[in-house]
């Protein structure tokens, strides 16, 4: 897959079969698009785009709304659009200024100008320029007009799949990470470094990795005990991740992210880390003493053993 972050540099690309959106989360509603996008590009012996912005439009449009959280980094959706079979990925700056054109503009500016689209791929709702003007009918139009093709995918073909991006969210914020995995196609991850915490775990026989430098943008799951898969420099381990409060040990404490590694035998201060969430195991607790934590971590780990020997 070929990335691409400059309009005014896409070139070389033989008849771009192109399809537009956030595509956040690249779950299985994106998928029937991406394979629907690759079979009309092979069919039409082109290659197939996304067309795509960065950053999301609700930051540049809403900066004073700080809630949207994402469901992929950049660098996750890049490797989950070209494990899709994406020939090319078209990053494009998003500001003010592009929000204002009109549907017929982009269309004539961007799509045939810059990009020389020769088919466009859409679902039956889709909505584009300037107050959101632009739809499928204003496209077929256009498509006439401009001399590219527009291949409509119907509704029952992606909403017999029953997924979206919003629900994917409101899962993963209710802890419900095997549903949000089951629309999402893959476990859901979270990617940080290890950072140095105050050690507590240590203390009580239980080492925790702490999660840093997570993308800021990137939804956290819900407060929580979870059966964990992670990968730190290659190596992969089971384990148990903490999200919370750590109310047992904290009265005001702040939100972090901590994973207890099986096997783990070596200091990884400062390396990268990618946790995989695959069941939510409990409620994060409070609990009278770290004996009552300490005898509770003992039966969340067999529980986590037990979750990933299932999986």
């Amino acid at each position: 897959m070929v990335i691409h972050t400059d309009l005014n540099s896409f070139s070389g690309v033989t008849r771009p079969v192109l399809t537009t959106g956030t595509f956040d989360g690249v779950h299985h509603g994106h998928q029937v698009i991406l394979k629907r996008l690759n079979e009309i590009a092979k069919r039409e012996k082109g290659e197939s785009v996304l067309f795509t912005f960065h950053p999301h439009p609700r930051l540049v449009l809403n900066p004073e709304d700080k809630s949207l959280r994402l469901l992929n980094t950049p660098e996750e959706k890049q490797e989950l659009l070209e494990k899709a079979g994406l020939d090319h990925l078209l990053v494009v700056p998003f500001s003010r200024d592009f929000s204002r054109l009109h549907a017929t503009e982009f269309v004539r500016n961007v799509l045939v100008e810059k990009l020389h689209v020769h088919a466009m791929v859409v679902g039956h709702d889709h909505r584009f320029g300037r107050n959101r003007e632009g739809g499928i009918d204003m496209l077929r139009e256009q498509g006439g007009k401009f001399g590219f093709r527009v291949e409509e995918i119907p509704a029952q073909e992606v909403e017999h799949v029953q997924v979206s991006s919003t629900k994917v969210r409101e899962a993963l914020l209710n802890g419900a990470v095997e549903r949000a995995h089951e629309w999402l196609g893959y476990p859901y991850r979270l990617d940080g470094v290890v950072v140095k915490g105050d050690q507590r775990g240590r203390i009580i026989g239980w080492p925790t990795a702490n999660v840093g430098a997570i993308d800021p943008h990137k939804l956290i799951p819900a407060n929580g005990v979870y059966a964990v898969i992670a990968n730190v420099a290659g190596t992969e381990y089971q384990g148990m991740l903490n999200i919370g409060v750590r109310p047992t040990v904290e009265v005001h404490g702040m939100r972090t992210v901590e994973a207890n590694l099986f096997g783990l035998d070596r200091e990884i201060y400062g390396e990268p880390i990618t946790v995989r969430l695959l069941q939510r195991l409990r409620d994060e607790q409070r609990f009278a003493g770290l004996e009552e934590l300490k005898n509770q971590l003992g039966k969340d780990k067999e529980a986590a053993l037990l979750s990933l020997r299932k999986k």
